[in-house]
C-alpha cells in the first residue's frame, strides 16, 4: 500500500479500526490521518472485508454495494475527492456506486481484471456456474470439513495447491490459509453464485456517464473477462482508456506479480493525489 500513498503520508503509522457498517462489523485498515474528519483532501483507505451476517444480506452482492456507499457516506467526509480502485468483481461494485450515488466525488476509478458483464458465459464461468449456482451446498461442506483441518495442514494443503506458481508471493499464503475457516470460503461461495445470475449485460449509460474518469486494464489470458470483452467495449467506447495486459499478469495477479501491479498503479493515479 505504502506504493499508493503520497509522500506526504509516508512517515504515517497503518491503522486498524473496527466499525459497524450496514449491518457488520467491518475492517479498515487505514495510512493517512489519525481521523477521517480532519478535514484532509486525501484519503487512502482500504475494506477487505465483513465479518458478521445480518439482515441486510451484507455478503451478497447488492449488499456488498450499499456497504461500501454506506461506509462512504457514514465515515468519509463530504467532498473528499476519492480514487477509487477495483479488481474483478470490485469494478462492477465501482460502476454501481457510481451509477447509485452521482454526488460521490469520484476523481478517478481504476479497473483491474474487471468482470462487469456476461460472467456465467466466460470460460471460467461455463465452469464455475454449475457449482457455484446449482451444487452450491455441496461446497459449504467441503469447505466446512476443510475448516477441520489443523492450521499447519491447511497450510501445507495451500502450499501445494499454489505449488504451481514459481514466482508465488508468500506473504498470501496465511491469507489463503485463513480463508479455510469455513465462513470468509462459505461467504464467497455465495456472493459469487449471485455474480453469475445477475452480472449480465455491460452498465453502458454509467460507463459513459464517466468515461473520462475510468481506466480499463483486461488480461491477455483471463479466463473471467477474455480479450474479446476488451476488444467489444473499445469498440463502443472509442474515446475510453482501455488497456491490454503485455506483461502475462494473471487475475489473481496478488499471487505473484502484487508489486508489479502496485507500481503500474501508481503511477496511473500519481497525478490524482496531488493536493
Amino acid at each position: 500500500m505504502k506504493q499508493l500513498i503520497s509522500r506526504r503520508y509516508e512517515m504515517d503509522a497503518a491503522q486498524r479500526d473496527f466499525l459497524y457498517c450496514y449491518g457488520a462489523i467491518t475492517e479498515v485498515l487505514r495510512c493517512g490521518p489519525p481521523d477521517l474528519h480532519t478535514g484532509h483532501k486525501v484519503l487512502v483507505l482500504v475494506i477487505p472485508d465483513a465479518y458478521s451476517a445480518a439482515d441486510l444480506d451484507p455478503f451478497g452482492l447488492n449488499g456488498q454495494i450499499e456497504h461500501k456507499l454506506a461506509f462512504l457516506r457514514k465515515h468519509v467526509p463530504k467532498k473528499t475527492k476519492l480514487i477509487l480502485v477495483g479488481h474483478s468483481i470490485g469494478c462492477y461494485i465501482i460502476l454501481e456506486i457510481m451509477r447509485r450515488d452521482p454526488s460521490l466525488e469520484i476523481v478517478k476509478a481504476v479497473m483491474l481484471f474487471p468482470t462487469i458483464e456476461r460472467m456465467a458465459q466466460t470460460p471460467q464461468g461455463k465452469s464455475m456456474t454449475p457449482m457455484l449456482c446449482h451444487l452450491r451446498y455441496l461446497a459449504y461442506l467441503s469447505i466446512f470439513l476443510l475448516s477441520l483441518l489443523p492450521e499447519r495442514l491447511k497450510g501445507a494443503l495451500v502450499k501445494v495447491v499454489l505449488a504451481g506458481i514459481g514466482s508465488l508471493d508468500r506473504s498470501v499464503v496465511p491469507p489463503a490459509v485463513g480463508l479455510l475457516s469455513g465462513d470468509s470460503a462459505a461467504n464467497a461461495v455465495y456472493m459469487a453464485g449471485q455474480e453469475m445470475r445477475q452480472v449480465l449485460e455491460r452498465d453502458n449509460v454509467t460507463i459513459g456517464k464517466n468515461l473520462e474518469k475510468l481506466i480499463f486494464y483486461y488480461g491477455a489470458r483471463d479466463r473471467w473477462c477474455p480479450v474479446q470483452y476488451c476488444h467489444e467495449i473499445k469498440e463502443d467506447f472509442p474515446a475510453g482508456d482501455f488497456r491490454l495486459c503485455e506483461t502475462g499478469f494473471r487475475h489473481a495477479f496478488v499471487l505473484d506479480a502484487g508489486r508489479e501491479v502496485a507500481k503500474m498503479l501508481a503511477e496511473w493515479i500519481q497525478s490524482h493525489l496531488k493536493i
